[in-house]
């Protein structure tokens, strides 16, 4: 698609992108759209036609016209100066894209770098309404291209480009994916009833190269990425709020998992996924899953308190394995009303994974959405 560029708006527009976005992407309860209290405006999800067609690569990589899309990478990158000390990065970078009625396309992004070594954590957000932008809807090869100003993200087949910059950091990086793409679900299709359909794939180990301005410093850092990709005409259903890890171990297997929780905080539905060295996929049954919460946080900024450290014991004649995660830095809380509307924790983790024969460690990323400031 043409890359959207942010333009000089006025104070009236920039409240009504706001709202707009506030309203499209704020509360649709569904890992990657986050959760407010907050309606959608009138609409209907789409006609489905049954079956839906199947994912098609590289044509659905490009944008779409349906209700609710984005492009999302997190990942880990390091660097090592000339006295040999390692300097460690985690970052997040997310584009994405809301369709309601004769309303221009609207975008929202975030990004975030993880200092871990300096145990900082910053972040930015942006936002726009696109009349011009170009919907190719599954038609195109050329892969997407999408932006918002000097933020940008392009990608073909695996192979992809992240520029972005804030106060003190940028990143100018190129990934390659090192596995085939993770259809989601065993189709790539993920359906919630009601609320809807979403295509959902995933990069799960993706080879990361570039520079970073560091405060003003350039430095060439490397590391290990992972990319989602979802899209659909999907609504949302009540509050409520997920937990969602992606994980990635030094043995060059990866997992996805998540829960997500009703209103009440009752967990409603889980979803885990391994991926073996190979890249070969297995679904495993949420009965597999036993999940321990070890620590928490509570925001100095927002006063909400998030869970902050995981034990995830996962026992499947496919998996036998407890994974024990922990956040690089305690504070990684994005705090987006003005792109977004809405308060969500998410951040670089450490993974220890132990098991019958097979102790291994990795890294991984950890979203949480949906908790509140507790009532005073």
């Amino acid at each position: 698609m043409k890359r959207a560029m942010m333009r000089h708006i006025s104070v009236p527009l920039a409240i009504l992108i706001g709202a707009l976005l506030s309203i499209f992407l704020a509360s649709c309860s569904f890992p990657g759209v986050y959760s407010s209290s907050e309606q959608l405006p009138a609409a209907k999800p789409l006609p489905v036609a049954a079956p839906l067609p199947p994912v098609r690569l590289p044509q659905d990589e490009a944008a779409h016209k349906d209700l609710t899309e984005w492009w999302y990478y997190t990942g880990h990158l390091e660097t090592t100066d000339a006295t040999g000390n390692v300097h460690q990065y985690g970052f997040e970078f997310v584009i994405f894209q809301g369709l309601r009625s004769d309303i221009p396309p609207t975008y929202a992004s975030h990004f975030a770098i993880s200092d871990i070594s300096r145990g900082a954590f910053y972040y930015d957000q942006r936002r726009q309404l696109e009349p011009d932008a170009v919907l190719p809807n599954g038609t195109s090869t050329q892969g997407f291209n999408v932006g918002i100003d000097d933020w940008h993200m392009q990608g073909l087949n695996g192979h992809d480009h992240l520029q972005a910059s804030m106060t003190n950091y940028a990143i100018d990086l190129n990934l390659q994916a090192r596995k085939p793409v993770v259809l989601h679900n065993g189709t790539g299709l993920i359906t919630y009833g009601l609320g809807g359909f979403s295509y959902y794939y995933s990069r799960t180990n993706m080879a990361v190269s570039g520079t970073m301005q560091d405060h003003g410093q350039t430095v060439h850092v490397s590391g290990e990425a992972w990319m989602d990709h979802q899209w659909g005409n999907f609504l949302a259903q009540g509050e409520g709020g997920w937990d969602w890890y992606s994980i990635q171990l030094k043995n060059q297997s990866e997992m996805m998992i998540y829960f997500i929780r009703d209103s009440s905080g009752k967990t409603i539905s889980t979803y885990i996924e391994y991926v073996d060295p190979s890249g070969k996929e297995t679904l495993l049954p949420a009965s597999a899953l036993q999940v321990t919460v070890l620590n928490s946080w509570t925001s100095p900024t927002t006063g909400i308190r998030y869970p902050s450290g995981w034990r995830l014991a996962i026992n499947d004649p496919h998996l036998r394995t407890t994974l024990t995660i922990t956040p690089q830095l305690k504070n990684q809380e994005l705090v987006a009303y003005q792109s977004t509307g809405n308060v969500y924790w998410e951040g670089a983790a450490s993974v220890q994974a132990r098991g019958p024969g097979a102790n291994v460690d990795g890294q991984g990323y950890v979203e949480l959405t949906g908790y509140t400031r507790p009532a005073s």
